[in-house]
């Protein structure tokens, strides 16, 4: 379907409008998620292309592209050029959205979990809580995107052996769970 309506997004409004590069920008989301990586890194450098020289490098939906870039290189083991891709991504959420932006607190906390899988534990650590004060803050507490920092929180103080600071935040993500649950 993706497909289809990218051909008729391209050929009714063009390949730069904003309808076609967020189709783009979606298959890119859909490769990555069905484990095609290389096609995913193409569509999310398709989209970031086309959003770059339409709006420049600064529009709001930009960052979001770059974030997807910095997703599929984590998932591809390319550590560097996630980091590169996070940082490009946080700088731009931050001027164009705000540091406080739930979209910047995602790309915050993206951040942490690539420093937990370096064993960067002290920056992980500073990434993910800072994600969750301003998760809390825009989206409550039982907010599952709270809730999934919650649990990063978690993992990162089990791999250090902070067993009482990973329970707690485990706890503490299971008892927001299970509220959901109830909805």
């Amino acid at each position: 379907m993706y497909n289809r309506a990218l051909t008729g997004y391209e050929k009714a409004l063009g390949v730069e409008h904003r309808s076609t590069l967020k189709v783009v920008h979606n298959l890119g989301n859909l490769f990555k998620n069905q484990g095609r990586q290389e096609d995913a890194e193409m569509m999310y450098y398709r989209a970031l292309a086309g959003k770059e020289k339409a709006w420049g490098p600064e529009h709001t939906s930009t960052p979001g592209t770059i974030n997807g870039l910095g997703n599929v290189y984590i998932i591809q083991g390319r550590h560097k050029d996630a980091e590169m891709m996070y940082n490009r991504a946080l700088a731009g959420s931050e001027k164009a959205l705000g540091a406080e932006h739930t979209s910047t607190l995602t790309i915050v906390n993206n951040l942490g979990f690539l420093y937990a899988g370096q064993g960067r534990y002290k920056d992980a650590e500073m990434m993910y809580n800072r994600a969750l004060a301003g998760f809390e803050k825009s989206l409550g507490p039982e907010h599952m995107a709270t809730l999934n920092t919650v649990n990063n929180l978690g993992n990162l103080y089990a791999n250090q052996g902070r067993r009482e600071d990973a329970e707690m935040m485990y706890h503490r993500a299971q008892a927001g769970n299970e509220d959901l649950s109830i909805l």
